[in-house]
């Protein structure tokens, strides 16, 4: 037995390369060489990604800016790549955030065995997201924003970063369960009707029971953020009546988030609040609807971008 140390996957589908189409950037598995994969991330406009070095997951992990702009954020400072500009992942130790000004493509280099095998096991989980964009465009946006949102907030609160994966993929996948909804109640105009509302509520225990059965097994651990995320911080919301502590952090960062964003996009039955209508809502709405802690934090995020952050 022995590991290929170079190859190109050129002709490894049917259309080529492997590819990963996310919300945020199109990931092009290109190859292996000298026991290193090599992939094309193609970052879009505002969209962002996260690093966290594990010396134990890849000694190797670096990302090379080819064109583009792209700003690094690195303990709350930041600044712009240059083009050509390689950063190893293993001379940080805490988080590493990346945010696309523009289109931009980065050349990651990554131990084969661990890249490749979270690159197909993503493929995996998008399908989960595909089939949610399949039913419904607007909530598959969202979640992509829910993402991003909850993990800034993670990371303002200072939080230990083993925990992020789990909260990345809880708060990506925290309205699956709608899969499962009529697509005229998701799309109402108006208001529903006791029984519709009662069937829209249980896309939190759906979806929870959908990451419990799912094919990659550790998502099962996600599942508590998906039911929780619209507990409410004084025990009125659902499934569950939680109130407080008995609401994981994590569900409570979601629930926040989750609700500044319905509240800043238009729908076919609403108009979109401004940024700054909709912080006086989660102002009014903390410590009953929602963790102060959580509300705080995320508003100190906003201010930082100048309330024009989305």
């Amino acid at each position: 037995m022995y590991t290929i140390l170079n190859q190109s996957y050129s002709n490894q589908t049917s259309e080529g390369y492997p590819v990963l189409h996310l919300g945020y950037a199109d990931v092009v598995l290109l190859g292996r060489w000298n026991g290193l994969s090599n992939a094309l991330y193609s970052l879009h406009k505002n969209g962002s990604f996260w690093v966290q070095y594990d010396a134990e997951d890849a000694f190797i992990e670096s990302y090379k800016l080819l064109n583009g702009v792209v700003e690094m954020e690195y303990e709350g400072k930041r600044r712009l790549l240059e083009i050509g500009e390689t950063v190893e992942a293993s001379n940080y130790e805490h988080i590493i955030s990346f945010y696309g000004k523009t289109e931009a493509d980065i050349l990651i280099k990554m131990e084969a065995e661990s890249f490749e095998y979270r690159f197909f096991e993503t493929q995996i989980l998008q399908e989960e997201a595909d089939a949610i964009a399949s039913v419904d465009g607007y909530t598959y946006m969202h979640c992509n924003r829910i993402k991003d949102y909850s993990i800034e907030v993670w990371k303002q609160l200072e939080l230990p970063t083993e925990s992020l994966s789990t909260l990345r993929w809880g708060a990506y996948f925290h309205d699956v369960g709608k899969r499962v909804v009529p697509l005229e109640i998701l799309n109402k105009p108006g208001k529903l009707t006791a029984e519709e509302w009662e069937i829209m509520k249980t896309h939190t225990t759906e979806g929870a029971k959908i990451m419990r059965e799912h094919a990659v097994e550790w998502l099962a651990d996600t599942a508590f953020i998906v039911e929780q995320h619209h507990e409410r911080h004084d025990g009125k919301g659902y499934p569950y009546g939680l109130k407080g502590d008995e609401i994981a952090l994590e569900s409570a960062i979601v629930s926040v988030v989750d609700a500044f964003d319905a509240m800043t996009t238009d729908r076919v039955y609403k108009k979109a609040l401004s940024i700054q209508e909709a912080v006086k809502e989660l102002e009014g709405g903390r410590g009953t609807q929602f963790n102060p802690e959580v509300v705080d934090a995320f508003i100190e995020i906003l201010k930082k971008n100048q309330f024009n952050w989305k």
